[in-house]
């Protein structure tokens, strides 16, 4: 047997990676297209999406930033990223703001679809990759999430006077989160039945994420055991990330939590793609 060329190889290998780009355009032609009808809709209710996300962060802000954080501040115990309670908890309300708009509206868009408009067969008829489907409603629900943060972010940069809060790992990790947390809805709304199994998800994940992922607390100065629950949540990550980015050199940013992200978001779509090439409405 006559041994294959390095060149012979090399030349071979060309065509695999015109077709995997190739597909890899189409997958993101595809996504854009779903996003665009996701967004057509999406256009006409932008104030009301804004302010849907504005209120939870907004009371947290008042009763835990200046209410519990006036007295804490006057106690002198120092916090891990920041000057004052206010400083420390404001990447965690933009990393909650976002996480809420993310999964709750892709959550309800899709199961609106599926449960009432019955909107959804035409989706699943559409000629494009499962991996197209999830990842145009993921974006929309990114676009979502984004649209209350940045309400939040204006609000924390007049607080704070700090232009850091546009720093690009602030938005890159800010962009993964509501990635994520949108990845999440596309896939509970793909498989809750009703609109109430949507309030228990909602009771069960999303509420105590809300106050366990470092929010509004140092996750480092918890015992070990403790601390192993809540670096098992994507928030930690999140939250710990943007108070790094703001406040603290570049020297001391967790970049262990831009892989994690990444990874969770992986696999999230190929979880995605899989139940959309499998759904059956």
């Amino acid at each position: 047997m006559i041994p294959q060329s390095s060149d012979s190889a090399q030349t071979n290998s060309v065509p695999v990676l015109r077709r995997y780009l190739a597909t890899a355009r189409l997958v993101t032609l595809d996504s854009l297209t779903v996003f665009w009808g996701e967004w057509l809709d999406l256009r006409a209710r932008i104030p009301q999406v804004i302010a849907a996300g504005l209120v939870s962060p907004l009371i947290y802000i008042l009763a835990f930033g200046l209410g519990l954080g006036s007295a804490l501040d006057r106690s002198d115990i120092p916090f891990a990223a920041g000057e004052t309670y206010l400083q420390f908890i404001l990447p965690g309300m933009i990393a909650l703001s976002s996480m809420t708009i993310s999964f709750g509206s892709t959550t309800f868009s899709i199961c609106g679809e599926r449960l009432y408009s019955k909107t959804f067969e035409e989706v699943l008829l559409l000629p494009v990759h499962p991996l197209s489907l999830f990842l145009g409603k993921m974006i929309a629900g990114v676009v979502r999430g984004l649209m209350t943060s940045a309400s939040i972010l204006v609000i924390a940069i007049i607080a704070t006077q700090k232009i850091t809060f546009l720093h690009p790992l602030f938005l890159l990790i800010l962009v993964l989160n509501c990635a994520i947390f949108a990845g999440i809805g596309v896939i509970a709304g793909l498989n809750v039945k009703s609109i109430e199994s949507v309030g228990l998800l909602n009771n069960f994940l999303i509420v105590p994420m809300s106050f366990l992922g470092g929010t509004f607390f140092d996750p480092n100065v918890l015992p070990f055991v403790l601390k192993i629950v809540v670096y098992c949540l994507p928030l930690t990550y999140v939250t710990t990330s943007l108070r790094s980015a703001v406040y603290l050199p570049l020297s001391q940013f967790p970049w262990f939590s831009v892989p994690i992200l990444l990874v969770v978001g992986i696999v999230l779509a190929g979880i995605g793609a899989h139940q959309f090439s499998h759904q059956q409405d």
